[in-house]
């Protein structure tokens, strides 16, 4: 699988998604929820194209108090977040995470356009899992969903 995943990236180079259906998957098994807070709507359309093309559920947040919010209220097995959001960035965003006892260990992947050493370090101190520097390939985000999710998820093929 080759690609990139940025502000630029066609919309035609991702296939497209399949409806949402509760109980797909393997033997009825209920699909894995991601939630993607990202206040970008191109990138939050292209990563819920690219998710829900692989079997994923999505649900979306626009910025960090939505993203904390939908946290507890949707209980994702995974949180893809920016961490640039409005209201409430993504280091806080995962810091009140992982504060709250009631939202257990969900995996939290930060996704960011800062590179230096100074961005990944609080957000690892705030309790991030991952981190993942735009733009980045998809191979990339397909291997740390399966690191955290499961060793067959998000390992579809890009439709080029």
């Amino acid at each position: 699988m080759t690609g990139t995943l940025d502000r630029n990236t066609p919309q035609t180079t991702l296939r497209a998604a399949a409806p949402r259906r509760d109980g797909d998957g393997a033997a009825g098994a209920p699909r894995p929820r991601v939630l993607v807070a990202e206040d970008h709507e191109d990138t939050r359309f292209m990563l819920r194209v690219f998710l829900e093309g692989r079997g994923f559920d999505v649900i979306e947040a626009r910025n960090g108090e939505e993203a904390l919010g939908l946290s507890e209220s949707a209980r994702p097995d995974l949180i893809l977040l920016d961490g640039s959001l409005p209201h409430l960035d993504g280091v806080s965003v995962t810091s009140r995470i992982r504060a709250r006892a009631s939202s257990g260990r969900v995996p939290v992947v930060f996704l960011s356009g800062h590179a230096e050493p100074l961005a990944r370090s609080a957000a690892f101190a705030a309790g991030c899992d991952d981190y993942l520097t735009k733009p980045f390939e998809l191979d990339r985000l397909c291997s740390v969903l399966a690191r955290h999710l499961g060793a067959g998820a998000g390992t579809g093929g890009v439709s080029e």
